[in-house]
């Protein structure tokens, strides 16, 4: 069998492996969009290094669109096959390939203009609607530790990640020939700690492991102390400053976790009395699903359901849907927080809210997650004077604050111990992905220490025989 990298190589983005069989048969784990690296993003999506109608299936880990948001494209360029992935990521993904295909469509209108005025040619989305809407007929809904046969050479099951709503490593059990091998792909690690969802659970013994490294050379706050801090920047901005607080996160889970932190506060009797707004169409409608898939909560959101029926709604807090609404909070006085998507600041809403208030000294700009180099999230969280926004260069006035413990990737040391239910000298061979360089490198060292042997750091395109 032969793994080829198409993204997520000695990057945190675009993550695609292809497999290919002896038996010549293919699949795909992941068909991730590349995001936040600028012109050579924009290159990657547009070629996959691949023939999409040669690909059999897709085993999909989890919604995030670093991991799904190319699955529209693969479809329009002649992909038919399956894509495999557990229930709650199917509902994940039928909001977030449209919002996906709706926020390419709508920023690319506001681009072109400014380009039109230029003279320089017009640029077309990666996909439109239809496709995001057509290719939602090829989820194929797989259960946790469900084993399921794909055909006579594979057969493969999910176990729990506890990264996102319904993610998933993916355990793969091939036959080829005289052999039988398993090669396991962790997609995202989750936290063992997580504020919403269960913790990643124990997988099979492997053979090969593909294997995520985010956070390979650093460790978390921890997320009490975040709380804190959360509430501090909230005071310190809306009370004492009397500015606004814009929090840029992923619609899904980091939206809900940081509602559900203000509620607690809320509920605690902690929070000022200022408006809460989540402006993102997708974090209502992921809100919705969240409150659907209670089988994936933790103990913790369990119990608390028990006084509280809501956890992701509160007096003050005001989810935001319509265009017209949104543009309403830039004209708002009063101090406020708004919660809006992209998570890096890259797309969405919240590049508008951040351009409307990043020349204010008065806004505290938090970055709560991973932001990859070259986002608008990147530049703002490594202390950037200036960043260009819509094309336009805006002095950096406002604070910048990073709170890192909200991020839903493992840290090295909680990998490590996720990777502990593994034999490490019975593991032939780790890959890792979803990673910056030099954190692979730090990360790769860690691993051996611990025992496994035989790691390596793959290149992208770079194809492997095993």
């Amino acid at each position: 069998m032969k793994i080829q990298f198409f993204g997520a190589a000695q990057t945190v983005t675009g993550s695609k492996h292809l497999l290919t069989l002896e038996s010549g048969y293919k699949v795909l784990l992941d068909c991730g969009m590349f995001q936040g690296m600028g012109p050579e993003g924009i290159k990657r999506n547009q070629d996959f290094g691949f023939d999409a109608a040669e690909v059999d299936c897709v085993i999909l880990s989890h919604a995030h669109i670093d991991h799904s948001g190319l699955l529209p494209k693969l479809y329009a360029e002649g992909f038919n096959g399956k894509i495999y992935c557990t229930p709650a990521t199917a509902d994940l993904c039928g909001i977030m390939l449209r919002d996906s295909a709706f926020i390419q469509v709508s920023d690319l209108k506001y681009i072109n203009r400014r380009r039109a005025k230029k003279g320089e040619s017009l640029l077309n989305p990666l996909y439109t609607m239809e496709d995001a809407e057509a290719v939602l007929g090829n989820l194929f809904h797989v259960n946790y530790l469900e084993p399921f046969l794909i055909n006579d050479e594979i057969t493969f099951n999910f176990t729990d990640q506890g990264h996102l709503l319904g993610s998933a490593a993916i355990n793969i059990s091939i036959k080829e020939k005289a052999r039988t091998f398993t090669l396991t792909f962790t997609g995202d690690i989750g936290r063992p700690n997580d504020q919403l969802l269960r913790g990643p659970e124990k997988f099979p013994q492997a053979d090969y492991i593909l294997c995520e490294s985010t956070y390979g050379d650093r460790l978390h706050e921890k997320i009490q102390g975040a709380e804190e801090r959360l509430l501090k920047i909230v005071r310190e901005t809306c009370v004492v400053n009397k500015g606004k607080l814009i929090i840029p996160a992923f619609s899904v889970d980091r939206t809900q976790e940081l509602v559900f932190a203000l509620d607690k506060m809320e509920h605690a009797g902690l929070l000022p009395r200022i408006k809460v707004f989540v402006d993102s169409p997708l974090s209502v409608n992921a809100t919705r699903i969240m409150r659907k898939h209670r089988e994936c909560f933790n103990d913790t959101l369990l119990n608390y359901l028990k006084t509280d029926e809501d956890p992701f709604g509160f007096d003050n807090l005001e989810y935001v849907s319509s265009v017209i609404r949104s543009k309403e909070l830039n004209d708002i006085k009063e101090p406020c927080i708004i919660i809006s998507s992209s998570g890096m600041a890259e797309a969405g809403r919240v590049k508008h809210h951040i351009a409307n208030t990043i020349k204010k000294k008065s806004t505290t700009i938090l970055i709560v997650g991973y932001c990859s180099p070259g986002s608008l999230g990147s530049e703002l969280k490594t202390g950037k004077k200036e960043v260009r926004i819509f094309g336009e260069i805006y002095p950096v006035n406002a604070h910048v604050e990073v709170i890192d413990s909200y991020s839903a990737h493992a840290d090295y040391s909680e990998m490590i111990a996720y990777l502990g239910c593994q034999e490490a000298k019975k593991v032939k061979q780790m890959f890792l992905v979803h990673g910056e360089l030099l954190t692979q490198t730090s990360f790769k060292r860690r691993l051996e220490e611990v025992g496994f042997e035989a790691v390596s750091i793959p290149k992208y395109l770079e194809e492997i025989s095993i």
